[in-house]
């Protein structure tokens, strides 16, 4: 099931697409719904973020040939940092170039989206605290990146961490150790195409890893690391995210006003 958020005359609400349609739904997919019936093109509503995370916990170097790309080695423990809910923007949103950067590259992402609140989570549990998964890309200012010890700005100025463009409940922890697709294309050149299968450290091992420490709540996104491929994005570039079984997450990037 592909669960949308979604805007249309000023109203906000979560819709289960099927098609070029969406099919209202009565509440919301944190628990147990209904379908309205209401169907409505997607061509005439705007989809948003797929969900409003508290926070948003991303995960550093987990792919091998990434942190080689970078100069970098595969850390013993992952390398975990923070995007704030500012960070979000939806498919189709505008990311701003930000003004304290000169070099500011893509990073094509499966995340994570929590379904239910949940701490130390032991590894044959995991499943149940995930209600799907959706394509992020991990913008990052890579000068601010590599001059500043912290990656708060580097990682999190806003529109930095685009979410979409639904949450897909379709496919299991199965799914993504079998290795999905995950390519990301500038002005449809192609620039990343990795599979999931290449983490260093699955799913289970990051929300584990990451609710030994903190509490998840519904609708926080995990970001799983990028597969190698990371380069420049310029003022004007389109850039979007595909991730196999889930659909694509497409922005343009613009000035900063």
């Amino acid at each position: 099931m592909r669960i949308a958020r979604f805007s249309i005359d000023g109203n906000v609400g979560f819709g289960v697409v099927e098609g070029d349609e969406l099919d209202v739904i009565k509440g919301h997919p944190f628990a147990e719904f209904e379908r309205s019936g209401q169907k409505v093109p997607l061509d005439k509503v705007r989809l948003l973020p797929p969900v409003l995370p508290n926070k948003v916990v991303a995960i550093g170097r987990n792919y091998a040939d990434h942190a080689a790309e970078l100069g970098n080695t595969v850390p013993d423990a992952p390398v975990t940092f923070f995007k704030p809910s500012t960070s979000v923007v939806g498919p189709g949103d505008p990311v701003a170039y930000p003004s304290f950067s000169q070099e500011v590259h893509h990073e094509a992402e499966l995340a994570v989206v929590i379904g239910r609140m949940c701490r130390e989570v032991p590894r044959e549990r995991v499943k149940d605290v995930i209600l799907g998964y959706t394509c992020a890309n991990d913008i990052t200012a890579r000068d601010v990146q590599q001059r500043e010890k912290q990656w708060a700005r580097a990682k999190g100025f806003d529109s930095s961490c685009p979410l979409g463009p639904w949450v897909e409940t379709g496919l299991d922890l199965s799914d993504i150790s079998g290795g999905l697709a995950v390519q990301c294309t500038v002005n449809g050149e192609q620039r990343q195409l990795g599979r999931t299968s290449e983490m260093v450290r699955p799913v289970e091992d990051l929300i584990v890893h990451i609710t030994e420490a903190m509490t998840l709540l519904p609708g926080d996104v995990v970001l799983t690391g990028t597969p190698a491929g990371v380069g420049p994005l310029n003022v004007g570039d389109e850039v979007a995210v595909t991730i196999e079984g889930i659909g694509t997450l497409t922005n343009k990037v613009i000035k900063r006003g």
